[in-house]
């Protein structure tokens, strides 16, 4: 039996023959399922800083350490013998395979690639078109110093605004999606360099791409305001085209389509929705499986890239009620039938809220009502590797409120190797009136779940992990109260105090502080920060979208 993290302080809870595979931040295409997590971190989410308040996700101050939530039940593995997987969202409703396996996909030849001019790069060096001098972020820059750009938000929402998607980066271009369109950007400069448009609006997108940069999103059926997200198209970031677009089938009564928590591994495209979940081919948007259930479990979330991890909640056959007490499944399926090759139940009472790196599988689940939390680390096989145990108050920076869908790979603050979970503290104030808050960042040793060390910001400043690199950690140091600019830096494997590698200027703080749930990305020697959220320009006035800086 896996053992149980000891009580006391509040604790948290991307073999070494080879040097361990690290996983790349967010920002590159997915690779096939045997080979490393190149958006192993997510930085796909919103991204509060340290020190915002924590949505579900983020570590939840227990009073009593973290806890086994598998209580005295052996890490065996329970061979899967399902006939097909997935997805009933919120495993409450029975559901009954729908049909659609007989529609043919159909190409959408309107949707097509338009080159157009960067009307709102700002490079804060009279290019584009900086709204005034006092927001010229590269004002004054010193040498040494990362230039940066910046978008605003030009397209015209409606009145709650619009959802971003991304950032991925392919080769020279970094890819944004919302509402309707889908844009690549030059890496180096900003520079919009194509457009795939639309005719309804985003309504999901998963964490990775293929290996070769195609991706799937969720569509809405029309433009109304009741339009249910019931579509899939697949656009091709490398040839920056539109392809297939595909219904998607009900798969059952309750099939509520709303919008889509979607994961890609291999060429699987995986969406589950509130009522209902499916499996499609990303080659030509055949769908692959539908929803059965495992026993009385029913997947309803997904985390995608070098394998496909599922979650299922299991219902109580005997205890029907809304409110019934339910276990939870954790699950890998085979991407392209959605059989489980292992299951691995939790207890009653917890859930499992986010995958903080997929390979190694590292899983954090918290108990509402015991107010505690467990971080496991699982074998390839789907048995418990480690327990985190922690006495330091971490936080993983996560998004969304996990209502509806849990969102599991949306979490900035972590990075991990073959050995090792980073991942940042809490901020705290520095006790010196006007210089901020600060924070460690901590490195976990996956074998064991105990700490190996603590690594500290720079005074007033906090930071949180974005990938591991050449066996050095990446860190995101956010910009100073002082008008300090936000910074890339290093840490070596052993610890120690973080060496700034790129610095942007003072004059961008300002405009890098203000990003609502920012999801950030790491990944050719480039910093990407693509707002979570966007309003519609209004007057003067206009939301930052992306700004990037780098080598």
């Amino acid at each position: 039996m896996p053992p149980a993290p000891p009580g006391g302080a509040p604790g948290y809870g991307y073999p070494q023959t080879p040097p361990p595979q690290a996983q790349p931040g967010y920002g590159y295409p997915g690779q096939p399922p045997t080979g490393p997590n190149p958006y192993a971190q997510t930085q796909q989410g919103g991204y509060g800083y340290p020190g915002q308040p924590q949505y579900p996700g983020a570590p939840v101050p227990p009073q009593s350490g973290g806890k086994n939530p598998f209580k005295g039940k052996p890490a065996a593995i329970v061979a899967a013998a399902v006939a097909g997987l997935l997805v009933i969202g919120g495993g409450v409703y029975l559901a009954t395979s729908g049909g659609g396996d007989d529609k043919k996909p159909v190409a959408d030849k309107s949707n097509s690639a338009q080159p157009s001019g960067s009307p709102s790069v700002d490079e804060g060096d009279g290019k584009g078109d900086g709204r005034s001098d006092s927001n010229d972020i590269n004002g004054g820059i010193k040498p040494g110093e990362a230039r940066v750009w910046l978008h605003e938000n030009e397209t015209p929402l409606t009145q709650n605004g619009a959802e971003q998607y991304g950032p991925w980066r392919l080769g020279d271009v970094v890819v944004k999606a919302m509402y309707k369109e889908i844009v690549g950007y030059a890496v180096g400069d900003g520079k919009e360099k194509w457009k795939v448009s639309l005719d309804t609006p985003l309504c999901g997108a998963p964490h990775d791409t293929t290996a070769d940069g195609k991706i799937v999103f969720g569509v809405q059926e029309n433009n109304t305001k009741d339009a249910k997200c019931n579509q899939l198209q697949m656009v091709d970031l490398a040839a920056a085209k539109a392809g297939w677009k595909v219904p998607v089938p009900k798969e059952g009564l309750f099939d509520i389509m709303t919008g889509y928590d979607m994961a890609i591994t291999g060429n699987t495209v995986t969406l589950a929705r509130m009522g209902g979940a499916s499996g499609f081919s990303v080659t030509d948007g055949k769908k692959l499986f539908g929803t059965p259930k495992t026993g009385n479990c029913s997947a309803d979330a997904f985390a995608g890239g070098p394998r496909l991890i599922s979650v299922s909640t299991c219902n109580d056959p005997n205890n029907t009620s809304m409110d019934a007490p339910r276990s939870e499944l954790l699950q890998e399926l085979d991407p392209a039938t959605g059989k489980a090759k292992w299951n691995f139940q939790y207890d009653k009472g917890w859930s499992i809220r986010r995958v903080y790196s997929m390979d190694p599988l590292v899983v954090y689940a918290t108990n509402k009502d015991k107010k505690t939390w467990n971080i496991s680390t699982f074998n390839p096989d789907g048995k418990v590797r480690s327990q985190v145990d922690s006495k330091s108050q971490l936080t993983a920076n996560c998004s969304g409120f996990g209502i509806v869908d849990r969102k599991l790979q949306d979490c900035s603050g972590t990075a991990a190797d073959a050995n090792t979970l980073y991942i940042s503290t809490e901020g705290k104030d520095s006790g010196d009136l006007g210089t901020g808050r600060s924070n460690d960042v901590v490195a976990i040793d996956l074998g064991t779940g105990k700490e190996k060390w603590h690594a500290a910001a720079p005074k007033g400043r906090t930071m949180q992990p974005l990938a591991v690199e050449g066996g050095n950690v990446v860190l995101y140091i956010e910009p100073g109260i002082d008008d300090t600019g936000a910074a890339i830096a290093t840490l070596p494997p052993t610890g120690g105090t973080p060496t700034i590698t790129l610095q942007s200027p003072s004059a961008a703080g300002s405009t890098e502080r203000n990003f609502y749930g920012p999801r950030m990305a790491w990944a050719g020697g480039r910093f990407f920060m693509l707002n979570g959220r966007v309003k519609s320009p209004k007057g003067d006035q206009r939301d930052n979208s992306l700004l990037s800086f780098g080598k």
